[in-house]
């Protein structure tokens, strides 16, 4: 099965809607590992979109705080702001989603968790330790993973022996034989100062992977960010990919 492999939307639409053009006719299925919502201007408009296709998805710590399920004392401002803003621009109909979706799941050697096996809603895999500590949560060879927005993946070459790999763009790259944890970076608001939209396929059967970047209208986005009143530094991040 071919699988378009994306995560942390965060109520950009126009992001998302230029993943989807840019890799259409790719995939099959979309793999969505949480956060739909947050710091963008169309939660609605994002929840329907990938209503539209045959996907599976996970809840993200911005999908649990907007629905009450976290503490958001932890969050800085504009993350609060945010997510106060999008509590009152929820439709039910987009609240029934994100409460149907599970914090973790298993498809065949695969486990999904928007940030950790560990901690699947809010641990950052930012380093090899941080990675390593995570090998013993799940039992599959594979674990995709969001929730930093960094594109990378963790190749654990023997025990609490772990190498980073950074994301070779425009190449196909082989999932290895040694066990992995896999970020295909974020499609709303890439923070590898990488503006552009960040996704991956991947092959089920060949276990092909390719990480895919693609420039998006962020003026577009942030026109109605500013529409809606929300803070200025969500607001110019985008431009910066910080």
């Amino acid at each position: 099965m071919r699988v378009l492999v994306i995560s942390d939307i965060h109520a950009n639409l126009t992001a998302f809607e230029t993943v989807l053009q840019d890799a259409a006719g790719l995939w099959d299925k979309i793999w969505f590992l949480g956060d739909l919502i947050g710091y963008g201007p169309d939660p609605n408009e994002c929840a329907e979109l990938l209503c539209q296709h045959d996907h599976i998805a996970l809840s993200g710590n911005h999908d649990w705080a907007v629905l009450g399920k976290l503490d958001i004392s932890t969050f800085n401002a504009e993350a609060k702001m945010a997510i106060t803003w999008t509590q009152e621009a929820l439709t039910e109909k987009t609240r029934d989603y994100l409460r149907s979706l599970p914090a973790i799941r298993v498809e065949g050697p695969f486990t999904l968790a928007h940030a950790s096996p560990r901690q699947p809603v809010w641990e950052y895999i930012l380093d090899p330790y941080t990675a390593a500590l995570n090998f013993d949560f799940f039992s599959t060879v594979y674990c995709l993973v969001g929730h930093t927005h960094v594109p990378v993946w963790f190749e654990e070459e023997d025990v609490y022996q772990v190498v980073p790999r950074m994301p070779e763009y425009g190449q196909t790259m082989q999932l290895a034989q040694n066990r992995l944890i896999i970020n295909p970076g974020s499609v709303g608001q890439p923070r590898d100062s990488d503006p552009r939209a960040a996704y991956a396929l991947l092959n089920t059967e060949t276990l092909a992977w390719e990480y895919r970047r693609v420039p998006y209208d962020i003026s577009k986005v942030q026109a109605r960010m500013r529409a809606c009143d929300m803070p200025a530094r969500l607001v110019n991040r985008l431009e910066y990919g910080w």
